[in-house]
Parts: structure tokens; sequence; C-alpha cells
């Protein structure tokens, strides 16, 4: 059934909504995403076998198995830095971003 009270819905008549002004943006969280990212894998594992072999069998002298336990406190401490310098960054460029925002 037909009705002709309304007029018919028609796309073609509807702009398409602009994206680009967000596309910067994006790019930047992505490529902090990526940064963060990137430290995440890198920074406490390397700071394990660091720590191991250089720090805890080399300057302490430990033995194999205390040098584990201690370089894998060490990759804890490390990764909640990370996170925590993750968290600081997002926190200040979601602030950043409504700021710039409602500038008129």
């Amino acid at each position: 059934m037909e009705r002709y009270d309304k007029p018919p819905f028609n796309t073609a008549n509807m702009l398409a909504p602009d994206f680009r002004q967000n596309d910067s943006s994006l790019v930047n969280t992505l490529k902090t995403l990526l940064f963060f990212t990137m430290l995440m894998i890198m920074v406490p594992i390397g700071l394990y076998f660091i720590s191991k072999a250089y720090i805890f069998e080399g300057v302490y002298g430990m033995t194999n198995k205390d040098s584990y336990f201690y370089a894998a406190i060490v990759a804890v401490v490390a990764v909640h830095v990370v996170l925590a310098m993750f968290v600081y960054v997002a926190w200040n460029e979601g602030s950043r971003q409504l700021h710039e925002g409602k500038q008129d």
C-alpha cells in the first residue's frame, strides 16, 4: 500500500558525511597506538634479557634460577611503566582534541 502524504525517501538528495577532518586525528591515534604497541613488546623483553644476563648474573653474580625471578620482576615493572605512559598520552590527546574542538 502506497502513502501519498509523505514524500518518498530519496538517498540521492542526501549529502555524504565529510570524514576528512577526522583523518588527521585518526592517523595520529593509530601512530600512537602502534608506537606503544612496539614499546609494549620490545621494552619488557629487552629489559628481561639485559637485566638477567648483565645485571643479575654479571654484576650481582646470582644463580640462573634467581636471575630468572628478578628479571621477570623487572619486565613486569616495565610493562606497567609503558602502560602508564600510554594512558597518560591517550588522556592528554583526548583532552587536547576536546579543547581544540571547542574553539570558535
